[in-house]
């Protein structure tokens, strides 16, 4: 029995629940989730280690979780999708995953085209499936056969798997079939590591992801969090983030009457970033307008976090 590895992308949809998956399949919370499409901006690498059975090779899956897949009309959006098409260079295998409980539409084309242009060999992944479940055995499956039979034609998936990422029903399943078609290879990355994202910016994600649950309209996609300082201490960590957003009018929403608002978000985050950190945290959060952010190329480039470790090298 040989050791199967490899990298494997996660491709979709905005909110068709690509971190829910990467989340579940490496049974930690590596990528923020909301409700709101295109919370995800960077693509995140989540490492699956998975042991040697009685008949059953082991193996380490390389997964890469992206941006939704959309048509971009700022510098961010530009930036989103080329971090799509990086994750998909070099990739042994795509899991397409599409939202079963909903109707395909046009930009579902889209999607299909970036899988066709890499010729790379695709599962699709038809998520959501407790939410058919929900209306009836008749109903679940008279939705989810003519979605399989349209996928079909539209092209040559290797595997149609239908899932539910937020029950993890369908994942043994989905993970056996992946290790099964990744070819015999090293082990990319030791034993114990599960993700190549530094704390930093994890902290900044779990910053925006409070920010995104608390505030609506534009105001979580004109918002990014960027660290300032970072200190670790034997028992206290000291972080200061700067949120930035576009507008005057959006800096008083995030700040909220009195500093209410910017109270809530910090409070929440900083239990999750202690959580993660096990240490206790000191956690400043500052907001800043920076107008017109999504648009410049440079600032943008900036929040990448790759970009990041270089400078403070």
């Amino acid at each position: 029995m040989s050791f199967h590895s490899g990298f494997v992308c996660i491709l979709g949809r905005p909110n068709a629940g690509k971190s829910t998956l990467l989340n579940a399949l490496v049974g930690e919370k590596l990528a923020i989730i909301s409700p709101k499409p295109q919370t995800t901006r960077n693509r995140i690498l989540g490492i699956l280690h998975v042991p040697k059975k009685k008949n059953k090779s082991g193996g380490q899956v390389v997964l890469i979780d992206t941006p939704g897949v959309h048509r971009p009309d700022s510098s961010l959006g530009r930036k989103m999708m080329t971090e799509v098409r990086e994750a998909m260079a070099g990739c042994a295998l795509v899991l397409v995953i599409a939202d079963a409980a909903r109707k395909r539409d046009p930009s579902d084309e889209f999607v299909l085209e970036l899988v066709k242009k890499s010729k790379t060999p695709s599962f699709l992944l038809l998520n959501k499936i407790d939410l058919l479940r929900g209306r009836g055995p008749a109903k679940s499956k008279g939705n989810l056969l003519p979605l399989i039979d349209e996928y079909r034609r539209l092209h040559t998936f290797e595997e149609i798997i239908p899932i539910s990422a937020r029950k993890a029903e369908g994942l043994d399943i989905l993970l056996e079939k992946v290790l099964a078609t990744l070819p015999a290879g090293p082990r990319y990355f030791p034993e114990d590591q599960i993700t190549d994202q530094p704390t930093r910016f994890m902290v900044a994600e779990i910053i925006r992801e409070q920010i995104l649950l608390e505030t609506t309209q534009e105001v979580p996609y004109a918002t990014t969090v960027m660290i300032e300082q970072f200190e670790e201490g034997a028992g206290l960590t000291r972080i200061a983030a700067a949120i930035f957003c576009e507008r005057a009018g959006q800096k008083a929403i995030l700040v909220g009457k009195g500093g209410q608002m910017l109270k809530k978000i910090g409070t929440a985050a900083r239990l999750q970033i202690e959580a993660m950190v096990g240490t206790r945290v000191f956690l400043e959060l500052f907001v800043k307008v920076h107008a017109g952010w999504r648009e410049s190329r440079q600032f943008v480039d900036e929040l990448d976090w790759r970009r990041q470790l270089e400078f403070l090298a």
